[in-house]
């Protein structure tokens, strides 16, 4: 239960609706008291009248009274459990939409570090699957458990206070009852764990498969797909019914003790009655609050097991929740952002892999300038532009924003005064004009039509039935590569942040469309700091400053002319890929 002290918070913001909720159960419940004693007392004028101590007509008005004394309290019980479903259930959703919220939230301030260790299905379950198991305890849980406790205070005093011996014997199972469900608890709780690991399992396997279904059906892999799915579908059923045996114990024990309690309840009331210490209608009575008391008994162990399955979800949600994200958002520095970007010894390792990326690296690039980065692969390029944009801190070293420490920038702000295109173009399941709009909200239709021709991708997108309304497929899908980076070319475009920072956003287009964009980014760019990451000369050739890297080390820099007269990997480079064109 501690896992589930999380959740107290909640229970405190929606304090007066369940303290509401609470008092509308315990009334409902005491209306449904009200059925078993004139059951009694309509029997006994049925005996009186028998014994002839009564006329017919008194006893007639008197059964019609007691009669709408119980159909008046059944309705009202009724009245009140509506009541009582309206309050305890609807909190329940409060506290679900308040948690995934809350998760959601903290998903959002997490590092990529934290995204490379765990997988979108388990991120998945974890909101879904688990708060939803959370809400079954912030609501029937809680509604059913008043019910219970209600109906035990006020019954079992009731049963001693009217046939001490009787109530005893009716109640002897309860205590036997306890214990099993206590025992069945400590499993239940266990296997409820394993069952939600399953689950995360379950849903990173078929994200990834969904995602990846070009490449299933590319290399034919079908049935080893499906075969991997039956054996996680299998293990599955049987970490399932493993928990299912479990609960199965609980509705048959409980009927079981509740009929030896009604068997009691008519031997040992039968000997009371034939020895002269009770009346048959106080039997009818027992019998009745016995049944009353079934269900909730019986539900003792749902609720148990609900229980133990929301404290194994909020126990896995919590492990999340704990984790402190890593970068740390204490903005001191508030002054508008102009550009300048300064490197002062800075080295980064990726924690995942231990690799070292960038090695005691220093540059400055100045306000509206345009610097290009060329290198190998894993020279360290894509890691500057993430630095930038302080999607990891430094391993060491300092960067520097406006000659201001970057860690002095509200992260917010800083990443809102920047238009970032990852090599990776990465495009949502809305339309084309909504994604272009993903980097300016209040965009017009004109504006996002001109963006689209400077990002050299309005002929494509004119050329489908619906145009700028097409829906795209899950990561853009929809759209060749080339398209897909130029979308989100537009996106970064239409957003005239105060710097752009583009990783090697034009390697799936033609060098004639390249040099087309390229044309337009440079008016676009203008006044606007830029960083460049490239494979081709062609792309950083006409930057102000141009940064050669080599396993994270800064081995070349200057312009392209001043570059091209020197020997070394820039020029290797340049002189490859124009021959490679000429070819």
């Amino acid at each position: 239960m501690k896992e589930l002290k999380h959740l107290n918070k909640y229970f405190k913001k929606y304090r007066l609706k369940l303290l509401l909720g609470i008092v509308i159960t315990i009334v409902a419940r005491l209306f449904q008291l009200v059925m078993p004693s004139y059951v009694n007392k309509s029997i006994s004028i049925v005996e009186q009248y028998i014994r002839t101590e009564i006329e017919k007509t008194t006893a007639q008005e008197l059964l019609l009274n007691y009669i709408l004394i119980i159909v008046g309290a059944a309705l009202l019980s009724g009245f009140f459990t509506f009541l009582m479903r309206q309050t305890i259930i609807n909190i329940s959703r409060y506290i679900e939409y308040d948690l995934k919220n809350e998760i959601f939230d903290h998903y959002q301030k997490l590092s990529l570090n934290f995204y490379k260790k765990h997988r979108t299905g388990d991120l998945m379950n974890r909101i879904s699957e688990d708060v939803n198991e959370v809400r079954m305890y912030a609501g029937p849980a809680i509604m059913y458990g008043i019910q219970t406790l209600t109906l035990f205070a006020c019954l079992i005093p009731l049963m001693f206070i009217k046939a001490p011996t009787l109530a005893a014997y009716t109640l002897l199972p309860l205590p036997i009852l306890s214990v099993m469900i206590y025992q069945i608890s400590k499993i239940i709780h266990k296997r409820s764990t394993i069952v939600q690991q399953y689950l995360s399992n379950l849903s990173t396997f078929t994200q990834e498969v969904f995602s990846g279904v070009s490449v299933i059906k590319a290399y034919a892999l079908e049935p080893q797909t499906n075969n991997e799915l039956t054996a996680l579908a299998v293990d599955g059923k049987e970490k399932s019914v493993s928990l299912a045996k479990v609960n199965a114990w609980f509705f048959p024990l409980m009927i079981l003790l509740i009929g030896i309690s009604n068997i009691l309840v008519i031997y040992i009331g039968g000997k009371q009655y034939l020895a002269g210490e009770i009346s048959v209608g106080l039997i009818a009575e027992f019998i009745l609050y016995v049944n009353m008391l079934t269900w909730p008994v019986a539900i003792v162990g749902w609720l148990t097991s609900i229980v133990q399955r929301a404290a194994a979800s909020q126990e896995r949600i919590n492990e999340f929740l704990k984790v402190a994200p890593e970068l740390k958002n204490t903005p001191s520095y508030t002054q508008e952002i102009k550009g300048k970007i300064e490197f002062k010894n800075v080295s980064f390792t990726y924690e995942d892999t231990g690799i070292t990326a960038l090695n005691n690296l220093s540059f400055t690039v100045m306000e509206g300038e345009t610097t290009a980065i060329l290198g190998k692969t894993g020279s360290g390029k894509s890691t500057i532009l993430d630095l930038v944009a302080r999607l990891y801190d430094t391993t060491s070293g300092e960067i520097l924003i406006d000659d201001e420490p970057i860690k002095h920038f509200d992260l917010t702000n800083l990443r809102e005064s920047i238009g970032a295109v990852p090599q990776d173009a990465f495009l949502f399941s809305d339309s084309i004009k909504n994604n272009i709009k993903f980097g300016k909200e209040n965009a017009s239709d004109e504006e996002i039509i001109n963006i689209a021709k400077d990002a050299v991708v309005h002929e494509n997108i004119i050329g489908f039935s619906k145009k700028y309304d097409t829906v795209l497929g899950e990561r853009g899908i929809t759209l060749s590569g080339g398209q897909k980076q130029r979308v989100s070319i537009a996106r970064a475009l239409i957003k005239k942040p105060k710097i752009y920072l583009f990783d090697d956003c034009l390697s799936a287009v033609d060098t004639e469309t390249e040099e087309e964009i390229l044309n337009n980014l440079k008016k676009a760019s203008k006044n606007r700091t830029t960083l460049i990451v490239s494979h081709r000369v062609s792309s950083a050739k006409n930057a102000d400053r141009i940064l050669v890297l080599d396993e994270g080390k800064l081995i070349q820099q200057g312009t392209h002319d001043e570059l091209n007269t020197q020997e070394g990997y820039y020029k290797e480079l340049y002189h490859k890929q124009l021959s490679e064109k000429e070819n």
